[in-house]
């Protein structure tokens, strides 16, 4: 049974941040009415909800009045830092093209391929920012493992498939020594740019316009970022990438990874190789890939070293070095 309705919590989870729940009970407990009051959504609606939330442990409820949860506190309340409601309300974009998975079933073809720029570069646009939140834990660790803090010299980073800027921004926060050359389609840097001008780091970006295995990388980078994007890639297109990030780099540069990474024997991280039917679905060559499978694309290209670092997300991330 929670199978059959596990399509049900990130929508009632949307429907509680569009109408502003969690915002609502920032400042304390309330009752439904008071809420309906505030939201202008109605009783029956938000009291069906709310009661929904109470048993999945996102709202408490007492005498009456719902009171946020840890969790709720921590990722659900706009303009937090931690904020997840932007990646919910990604799911309603998702959902209607997983209801076409037995066509993509039968003929292996996705029903749309967001690594088409013509039909990704939208697609991108409008939910990249979403992705902030998640990744921006993961760049601190990075950063920490980086020893950005101590950094004296100048440090390059490339910042690939860069999104919300969200890889090149985590870093550039820890040291005024770092400076980020992001690289995406026209149509996402936008969004790019405009993040690292809210984070007032305009000045130490650079932004390159193209696909990934066409653009200008330039050279004698220190880091390279890849956040969450071989999946999308596919194996080809993600050795290939591996193999062009390699030369972009300097000697003893560093390659950081994020991945949704699945078991060897894929058979228990079930929520990456979920991730896995969504690459079926949404793209024409893409997929969930093990951390010996990377590895071994990153040793051909060239690289040495590869190992994993312990970083919040849904995955570790995975590093290798450009020899000196």
């Amino acid at each position: 049974m929670q199978m059959a309705w596990g399509y049900a919590p990130p929508l009632i989870i949307e429907a509680a941040t569009r109408h502003g729940v969690f915002d609502h009970l920032e400042t304390g407990p309330k009752t439904v009415d008071e809420i309906g009051t505030l939201s202008g959504a109605s009783v029956r609606g938000l009291r069906a909800i709310m009661n929904a939330l109470t048993g999945l442990g996102l709202l408490a409820k007492s005498d009456g009045r719902y009171a946020l949860t840890p969790e709720s506190a921590a990722f659900l309340i706009s303009g937090k830092p931690g904020y997840h409601g932007g990646f919910f309300r990604h799911t309603s974009d998702l959902i209607p093209n997983w209801l076409h998975l037995n066509e993509v079933v039968q003929t292996g073809r996705p029903v749309l391929n967001v690594n088409d720029e013509s039909q990704g570069a939208g697609f991108f646009h409008d939910f990249v920012e979403a992705l902030f939140p998640m990744s921006y834990p993961a760049t601190q660790a990075l950063a920490g493992a980086l020893g950005l803090d101590r950094a004296q010299q100048p440090v390059r980073v490339l910042d690939l498939a860069a999104g919300s800027g969200v890889w090149g921004i985590g870093l550039a926060n820890r040291s005024p020594q770092v400076t980020v050359t992001a690289v995406d389609w026209p149509g996402v840097l936008d969004v790019t740019r405009k993040s690292a001008e809210r984070h007032g780091l305009t000045a130490r970006f650079s932004f390159v316009p193209g696909d990934l295995l066409t653009a200008d990388f330039g050279s004698d980078h220190n880091v390279a970022t890849l956040g969450h994007i071989l999946h999308s890639e596919g194996e080809k297109r993600s050795r290939a990438l591996l193999k062009k990030t390699f030369d972009a780099l300097a000697p003893g540069g560093t390659i950081a990874i994020a991945e949704f990474l699945v078991d060897d024997a894929r058979a228990t991280a079930s929520g990456s190789l979920i991730f896995g039917v969504n690459m079926v679905i949404a793209t024409a060559d893409g997929d969930t890939f093990t951390f010996n499978e990377i590895t071994g694309w990153l040793r051909e290209a060239g690289f040495e070293n590869p190992r994993t670092l312990d970083a919040p997300g849904p995955s570790p991330l995975i590093l290798a070095t450009k020899p000196e």
